[in-house]
C-alpha cells in the first residue's frame, strides 16, 4: 500500500497493494486449524500457527463469534431471449421475494422475466443500483427453492466451481441461523477440538448474528471515501452477549471479535447507545479515525485491496501497522482471503 501523508484524510488509493495471484487461497487448508496466524501488535509482528491461539489469550477473555449460516444462494438462469443470467442472493424480504445481484450481458428491466431451473421463473420488480428485487413464480418459497437448486456461493476470486467439500468447509462449525451468502471467514479456522481447548483454558464465548450479504464484495469506486454508500446489514446482539461483554470488562479482560462481522455488530450496537440486546440494521462504514467502544482485539483473515474490510482493519490496528503486516505476509507467502490464513490484531493505542 502506498505511503500516506498524515495531513490529509485517507482516500481509496491508500488501501491498495499488489498481491501475487498465487497467494489467493483456492482451497481450504487440510484441516481448519492448520492455517498460519500473524500476530500484529503495533509495529511488532510475530509469525505463528492458528493452533497457538489459546496461548495468546488469558482466562476470562471473551471471544465473540458470528453464528450466521451460509445458504446455497447462487442461481443460474436465462432470459426468454436465451441470454445467460447469474443471480446471487442479497436478502429475502418475503417468502417469494428477494433482493439479488444479477449478472447478464444486458441487464433486465422491471417487468421482465428470468427463467430458472425446475420450470420456475422470477419477475423483476425493481432495481436499486446493482441489486434487483425479484418475485419467484414457483410452488415453493425462495428459501426452499435455493435449498434445492442453489449453489454454494464461493467468492469471485476462487476460480473453480464449488466442490462437495465446500458444503462443509465454507461454513463455520458453530453456524446456527441461515441467512448469509458469504461465510464469516475468520470463524472457518475453528474446529470442535479448538473450541474445547479454549473452553478448558477458561476463555468465554458469546455470539452475535449478522447475515453477510453479497454487498460484502461490493467494490469501492470513489476516491473520496466520504462519498461511498455502504451496504446495509441486519444484525442481532443477544442480551446474554451484552452481559458477557460487561463481565469481561468488569474483570479487566479483553473482548476479541472473531471476524469483521462480529466487530461490526458489536460496534454498531454500541453506537446506538449503551451495549444491550438489540436487533437492528447497520450501514456502519469503519475507516481510520473511527472510535471503537467495545472490541479490544480482532481475529481476521487478509482482505482484498481497496476494500471496506481492509479499511476497517486499518482503522482498528493502524494504517502503517497493517501496511507492514501485509507486506510481511506477502514476503512470507501467507495465503490470502476466504480460505487463507489469519491475523490476530491488537487495537492501536489511542484508538477508541
Amino acid at each position: 500500500m502506498p505511503a500516506m501523508s498524515s495531513h490529509r484524510p485517507t482516500r481509496l488509493s491508500d488501501f491498495d497493494y499488489e498481491l501475487p495471484p498465487e497467494l489467493i487461497a483456492q482451497a481450504p487448508s487440510p484441516s481448519r486449524t492448520a492455517s498460519q496466524l500473524l500476530h500484529v501488535s503495533g509495529t511488532e509482528l510475530r509469525d505463528g500457527a492458528f493452533s497457538d491461539l489459546p496461548g495468546l489469550l488469558v482466562p476470562g477473555d471473551l471471544l465473540v463469534f458470528n453464528d450466521t449460516k451460509v445458504i446455497r444462494s447462487r442461481l443460474y438462469g436465462r432470459k426468454p431471449s436465451g441470454g445467460k443470467v447469474e443471480l446471487l442472493l442479497e436478502l429475502i424480504v418475503a417468502p417469494a421475494e428477494a433482493w439479488m445481484q444479477l449478472s447478464a450481458s444486458h441487464l433486465p428491466r422491471p417487468g421482465s422475466r428470468v427463467l430458472l431451473e425446475g420450470g420456475a421463473q422470477a419477475t423483476v420488480l425493481e432495481r436499486d443500483g446493482r441489486f434487483f428485487r425479484l418475485r419467484l413464480e414457483a410452488d415453493v418459497s425462495f428459501e426452499h427453492y435455493l435449498e434445492r437448486y442453489g449453489e454454494v456461493p464461493l467468492p469471485p476470486y476462487i476460480g473453480r466451481p464449488p466442490q462437495p467439500a465446500d458444503d462443509e468447509r465454507y461454513q463455520t462449525v458453530y453456524a446456527r441461523y441461515p441467512g448469509a451468502v458469504a461465510a464469516p471467514t475468520a470463524g472457518l479456522h475453528f474446529d470442535s477440538p479448538m473450541l474445547d481447548r479454549l473452553r478448558e483454558r477458561g476463555i468465554a464465548a458469546a455470539y452475535v448474528t449478522l447475515h453477510v450479504g453479497a454487498g460484502t464484495f461490493q467494490s469501492v469506486v470513489v476516491e473520496d471515501l466520504s462519498l461511498h454508500r455502504m451496504h446495509s446489514e441486519r444484525f442481532t446482539v443477544p442480551a446474554e452477549t451484552a452481559s458477557a461483554v460487561d463481565r469481561a470488562r468488569a474483570a479487566g479482560r479483553s473482548v476479541i471479535a472473531v471476524g469483521t462481522t462480529s466487530l461490526r455488530a458489536l460496534e454498531a450496537a454500541a453506537a446506538l447507545g449503551a451495549l444491550r440486546g438489540i436487533t437492528a440494521e447497520t450501514d456502519l462504514f469503519i475507516t481510520p479515525g473511527f472510535r471503537f467502544r467495545v472490541v479490544d482485539r480482532l481475529l481476521t483473515n487478509f482482505h482484498l485491496p481497496r476494500s471496506t474490510l481492509l479499511m476497517l482493519v486499518s482503522a482498528f490496528a493502524g494504517l502503517e501497522p497493517i501496511r507492514s503486516a501485509y507486506a510481511h505476509a506477502i514476503r512470507n507467502r501467507y495465503r490470502f482471503f476466504s480460505y487463507g490464513d489469519a491475523m490476530l490484531l491488537e487495537r492501536a493505542k489511542g484508538i477508541g
